[in-house]
């Protein structure tokens, strides 16, 4: 690779001889520099820094292997290095990286003033620190995935340098090289988002999700591909929700190895609901399209991002995450084509707007020709309420139903609406105005935990309390489902029930439905959106009655007498106004704009109105519309 050479010359350039170079590589899109002399780059800390801005690209410094101690020795060093109220839970040595995983509660205290506790971690034992961060609450799902990838280190790090010659391979680009995307999923529908993006070099795949509420269609139309699996150069997730990422896995079963990027917290949420979606169907009696086995394999191809780092992916391509404020770890996606040819951004699912959960959307790109935007809510009289609105009626109906002892039902989306509307029931109670026992039941309270372990993709606020043990995902109002039965939880009187999934396609929420719809004092309260063919949907265009099976096999209809309630204003996409104001803010203004994620009204609708208000070219292309870009 010429890239090599080109390192090695601006390496040569900035650390003199006494830095000791013994090695450079690469490790996909990073550098991995091994010295015997690490002291020489704490010494001259400007060293990395030159050489990152130099290659734009980041810089991992690593001691020789000649100089790394014994790894039982080591851990002895380390805990004696490093302070008890750091709150170690676990030590574990990659010698593939050179590196030692420390996981810790205050992962601070592990790299000390300065940076000087990590460095004399690395002085005194040769191991470079990981240094990552526990979740103040027990996460059964990342405590696996981060055993998982620690046992395949050496795979991976077979798997980086593999894909460090594709991206780095030695073509020629030209100017007037093509650029296009292919609509594979989610176009005048939600769910089962998938894009092809193509250059003459280079195939990449934003999204390859699952339609949930869908039995017809449920997955992207990939048998359109004119290439076999292994073909695609590159994945790249926007969020862990299923309708985004519930197909990756399967890329894997047909011969994909290649890298999935996306943001560390979406690679622990989606490995949680794609883990979830296989134990519903199993249960379900139904064959999933993939395996666990196929899963832990995409977690060993994952490269996580930090939002706003720019990263090569292919000879021709150049990725950059920006915060969508829709999930933890939720991107836009920024893709440069070319040399220079052209600029798009795909939108995910974003917020532009108020939460309770995540800073600001961003919306600064240094250069914006298409932008694929969604249009969950962008018809013309989808405007959702103001958001103190919603809160307020939201407390009227709680109290209503509590106050004839009811119980009452919110189904969630267990990543993100479940821990939105955990805040909002926290800030309830904290100021007095809920008494009330709230159980967590389904993956909420997995998600929840996950979301301690990353406090910086989290509100200025809620970080703070994360990082001062004072989470409010674990508040006293708010109990573990799992303690009791079901049927147990549902004969109390006077109690809130948070569940997934959202539109009551399965898991919890669906069997806390059939036990308390029958009786006219609950309440179900909707909170996010409920998608085409849901039940969900259904019983928000009126159901009176729905047929359920019983344990003993027979079946019934299961009469809907319960309150039902929609309640606006806790979703985590963005209203009508809010999608025409993201458009008016952005910088640059797009010169095309293409509506994707929404139904085929509320998408062509939007594509008229950007196109004849904003003076903007707006379409709504259909699923296996090829749209070329340059």
């Amino acid at each position: 690779m010429k890239i090599l050479e080109h390192i090695k010359e601006v390496v040569d350039k900035t650390v003199p001889n006494k830095g000791e170079i013994s090695k450079i590589e690469m490790e996909g899109p990073e550098i991995a520099i091994y010295t015997k002399n690490p002291a020489t780059f704490f010494e001259h800390e400007n060293y990395v820094a030159k050489i990152a801005f130099e290659l734009k690209k980041r810089i991992n410094i690593r001691t020789d292997k000649s100089l790394l101690i014994d790894p039982t020795e080591a851990k002895t060093k380390i805990e004696q290095i490093i302070p008890e109220d750091a709150g170690i839970k676990e030590v574990y040595f990659e010698t593939a990286f050179s590196s030692v995983t420390i996981e810790a509660i205050k992962p601070g205290l592990v790299i000390g003033k300065g940076g000087e506790t990590s460095k004399k971690i690395i002085l005194e034992t040769g191991w470079t620190p990981n240094i990552i961060r526990a979740p103040t609450q027990e996460s059964e799902i990342l405590r696996g995935i981060r055993s998982h990838q620690h046992r395949h280190a050496d795979e991976r790090k077979k798997f980086l340098k593999e894909t460090a010659k594709k991206i780095y391979e030695d073509i020629e680009l030209k100017q007037k090289d093509w650029a296009r995307i292919e609509a594979l999923g989610g176009f005048r529908q939600v769910g089962r988002s998938c894009i092809l993006v193509e250059t003459p070099h280079t195939k990449v795949l934003m999204d390859c999700g699952i339609n949930i509420a869908s039995k017809e269609d449920p997955f992207p139309m990939l048998e359109t591909l004119r290439c076999p699996m292994s073909d695609i150069d590159a994945v790249i997730v926007s969020h862990a929700h299923l309708d985004h990422s519930g197909f990756v896995p399967y890329l894997f079963r047909t011969g994909y190895r290649g890298p999935v990027y996306c943001t560390a917290p979406t690679r622990d949420l989606m490995t949680l609901l794609q883990f979830d979606y296989i134990d519903i169907l199993t249960k379900e009696g139904r064959d999933a399209v993939y395996s666990e086995k196929d899963v832990k394999e995409m977690i060993t191809h994952c490269i996580p991002r930090e939002y706003r780092e720019v990263t090569d992916i292919a000879p021709d391509v150049r990725l950059t995450l920006h915060n969508a404020s829709h999930i933890l770890g939720s991107s836009s996606v920024h893709l440069h084509l070319g040399e220079g040819g052209h600029n798009l951004v795909y939108s995910g699912d974003m917020k532009f707007g108020f939460t309770r959960l995540f800073n600001n959307i961003d919306i600064k790109y240094p250069r914006l020709e298409t932008l694929i935007l969604e249009s969950t809510y962008g018809g013309k009289d989808s405007i959702q309420p103001d958001r103190q609105d919603a809160e307020d009626r939201l407390l009227r109906v709680l109290k209503e139903t509590l106050e004839r002892d009811g119980n009452v039902l919110i189904p969630v989306f267990a990543v993100g609406r479940g821990q939105e509307i955990m805040l909002v029931l926290e800030n309830f109670y904290k100021n007095g105005l809920l008494d009330a026992k709230c159980y967590v039941d389904g993956m909420t309270r997995e998600a929840s935990a996950i979301h301690t372990a990353y406090p910086e993709y989290l509100r200025k606020g809620v970080q703070r309390r994360v990082l001062q043990n004072d989470s409010p995902f674990s508040a006293e109002i708010f109990e573990d489902a799992n303690s009791k039965s079901r049927d147990e939880l549902a004969k109390e009187k006077g109690v809130i029930f948070i569940a997934s999934s959202g539109m009551l396609t399965g898991g919890p929420s669906l069997g806390y439905f059939h036990r308390l719809s029958e009786d006219p004092n609950n309440c179900l309260v909707f909170v996010g959106y409920q998608g085409e063919g849901s039940l969900g949907r259904k019983i928000q265009g009126g159901l009176t009655a729905t047929p359920v099976t019983d344990k003993k096999g027979k079946t019934r209809a299961l009469n809907v007498n319960m309150r039902i309630e929609t309640i606006e204003g806790f979703s985590g996409h963005s209203d009508r106004n809010q999608l025409v104001n993201y458009v008016r803010m952005l910088k640059p203004k797009p010169k095309r704009i293409l509506i994707d994620h929404g139904d085929k009204a509320n998408a062509t609708e939007l594509a008229r109105f950007l196109s004849s208000r904003m003076g903007i070219s707006s379409s709504a292309p259909r699923n296996l519309d090829g749209i070329r870009l340059r």
